[in-house]
Order: structure tokens, then C-alpha cells, then sequence
């Protein structure tokens, strides 16, 4: 069995951001903040197939925000050395680093040291008053993202923008535009841009992106301003398209959702590892599990 992604489970699903469109929407509380205890065992056997398909990346990522969990994340990078896998990304909306720099400081120097190659932070726009009403709709305000890119970028990490594109706030190639424009102003090395999800499970979250999804003709117009405006760099089965716009690396990602599954073993699309020692193909469907 073959596989294109290897994804890590860190923490529980807490987290600072209130996303509707999100798996979690868990606040966190004394109790979900408590870490799982790793399978080490089971790891090392999903490193292995991995390492078996020729997996290049892996992805630490979360069902809420992984950085609550500072010390887990550290473990991960720690047995993960052996595999040698060439990039490792952490998946993050940024908020707590942001909030509490001097706390990450030291984290973020080990991580560096153990591997750790690119930090993705989602958005769902360049604008801190969208994402404010997103991401922070308690707060005063969002986080400084210029200045996060800058602090991130100076301990050597790669930075990725995941933009999660949403009506009205992500939704036309002019967007599109001046969301490339700040990834260069900042020096952003990729930036992905993946529609929201409308096959989303979540029963709480499925007014919201059915109000807020893209239409079919949105996500057409954008995909034609890349086709137009951008060099075609790789096409990536089930995943989508890379591009050069303007000298600025773009994602096109493809959700994944019934037409993205393969049911052929050797196209898998993504190899998961959770905390408690499963292994899985699937997110949601409780079929998919290999372990």
C-alpha cells in the first residue's frame, strides 16, 4: 500500500481560534489540555510504510491547535529523526506563538535543530479584520501576521499561508491577487490556497459552509486567473496544482472528499498516525484504518 502523506496527531481537539468551519471548536479547559500518551511502537511502524511509499513530508498536525502542546510536538521531532524524512511541517493558526513569543522561543530553536523544516499557518485572508472574524471574533483584534512571518522566518523556518476560501472573503481572482502580493511583501515561501471543504461532517459546521462555500463557477474563476497568470510547475494527482504567479509559489488544493478517494491500495492519498497507536486512510470514515 502506497501512500502520498504522512500526518501525525498531536494534543486534543482544544484550541484558541474559533473557526466555524473547523473539526474542533473545543475551548480548551484543565482537562482537554492534558496530553495523550504516544504510541512509540505504532509510530514506528507508520514511519516505516511511510518511509515505504517514498514519503517526503510529514505533517504535524492536530483535530485542534497542536501548539497547546509545545512538549509533544518536541517528542514527535525526536523519534521521527531516524526516518529521515526530508521535510517536516507543522500545521498551526499561528495565535499562540504569536501571543507568547519568549514562551515558544526555546521550542522553536529545538524544533529547528530536530527537523522541523516548514511551519503552515491558516488564514483565511492577508486582511486581520477577516480573519479576526474568523479566527478571533472575541477578541480586539488578530494577531500581527506580517510580524509572525518575520519572528518564524528568523530562527530559519520555511513559512507556507493555507488560505481557506470562503465567500466574501476569499472568493475572486482580485483577492486571490492581493493575497499573493503579501506572501511576496513577506517573503512567504508557498502559499496554498484550498476552498473550504463543503463535504465537511461536522454537524455544527454545516450551516455555516453551506452559506459560505465557494461556488463551483468562484472556485473555476480562480483556478482560470492562475492558468492565465501562472506557470504550471507540478500536477499533483489528488491534490491539486502547483504554480508560479508573478514569481510566487501557489497551491491549488484539491478538498478531500468522495472524488478525491482512490480506492486503488497503491494510491493512497494519506497515511495518519493518532496518539493512541492507529493507523488510518481516512479522517472521518472509521473504515479506513489499517491498525
Amino acid at each position: 500500500m502506497k501512500f502520498k502523506m504522512f500526518s501525525v496527531v498531536v494534543g486534543t481537539e482544544a484550541c484558541v481560534a474559533s473557526c466555524p468551519f473547523c473539526v474542533s471548536g473545543v475551548k480548551p479547559t484543565k482537562e482537554n489540555l492534558v496530553a495523550k500518551e504516544i504510541n512509540w511502537r505504532n509510530l514506528r511502524i507508520a514511519a516505516n510504510l511511510a518511509n515505504r511509499s517514498n514519503v517526503d513530508t510529514v505533517m504535524i498536525t492536530s483535530r485542534g491547535e497542536p501548539t497547546l502542546f509545545p512538549d509533544q510536538i518536541s517528542d514527535y521531532l525526536r523519534n521521527l529523526k531516524e526516518f529521515n524524512f526530508p521535510f517536516i511541517e507543522l500545521q498551526t493558526n499561528g495565535i499562540p506563538i504569536a501571543q507568547r513569543k519568549e514562551y515558544y522561543e526555546k521550542y522553536l530553536k529545538e524544533w529547528y535543530k530536530n527537523g522541523l523544516t516548514t511551519i503552515t499557518i491558516s488564514v483565511v485572508s492577508h486582511r486581520a479584520e477577516v480573519n479576526k472574524k474568523v479566527y478571533m471574533p472575541k477578541h480586539d483584534s488578530y494577531i500581527d501576521l506580517p510580524e509572525l512571518i518575520r519572528y518564524l522566518h528568523s530562527f530559519g523556518f520555511s513559512l507556507r499561508i493555507t488560505c481557506v476560501c470562503c465567500k466574501d472573503m476569499m472568493d475572486t481572482p482580485g483577492e486571490i491577487l492581493n493575497l499573493i502580493n503579501f506572501a511576496k511583501d513577506n517573503k512567504v515561501e508557498q502559499l496554498s490556497l484550498r476552498p473550504v471543504n463543503d463535504e465537511f461532517r461536522r454537524e455544527s459546521a454545516a450551516l455555516w459552509i453551506k452559506k459560505n462555500k465557494l461556488t463551483d463557477e468562484q472556485k473555476a474563476g480562480i483556478k482560470t486567473f492562475l492558468e492565465e497568470n501562472g506557470v504550471r510547475l507540478l500536477e499533483l494527482e489528488r491534490l491539486g496544482t502547483v504554480y508560479d504567479v508573478f514569481g510566487q509559489n501557489v497551491f491549488f488544493s484539491e478538498p478531500l472528499s468522495k472524488k478525491t478517494r482512490d480506492t486503488n491500495p497503491e494510491n493512497g492519498r494519506q497515511l495518519i498516525f493518532f496518539q493512541d497507536g492507529h493507523i488510518k486512510y481516512e479522517w472521518e470514515m472509521n473504515g479506513g484504518i489499517l491498525l
